[in-house]
């Protein structure tokens, strides 16, 4: 796993935490790809994105996996953007 780095001032304490824990999906690769947007953009992110992020945590694991390994097309538009996102961030 990732190593957080220190909660910056748009999330602090229990906020990071949650969101951290509705980052661990069923696959450890799905919560490298989610907790390494939570923490290198999630402080930079626009309200909007930050709530695509949310939409994006309560989708299915077998389905993240597919729209992250281009098994399948995301059918929403700005949840599609987001995961292009996601993929370009380096490892």
């Amino acid at each position: 796993m990732t190593t957080p780095p220190p909660a910056s001032s748009v999330l602090a304490g229990s906020e990071l935490g949650r969101l951290r824990w509705r980052c661990r999906r069923g696959m450890r690769e799905l919560d490298q790809l989610l907790e390494r947007w939570l923490f290198r953009a999630h402080a930079s992110a626009s309200d909007a994105e930050r709530g695509v992020f949310l939409s994006l945590l309560d989708c299915e694991d077998d389905r993240l996996w597919r729209w992250f390994m281009e098994h399948e097309a995301c059918p929403d538009a700005d949840l599609a953007a987001l995961i292009a996102r996601i993929r370009a961030l380096p490892p």
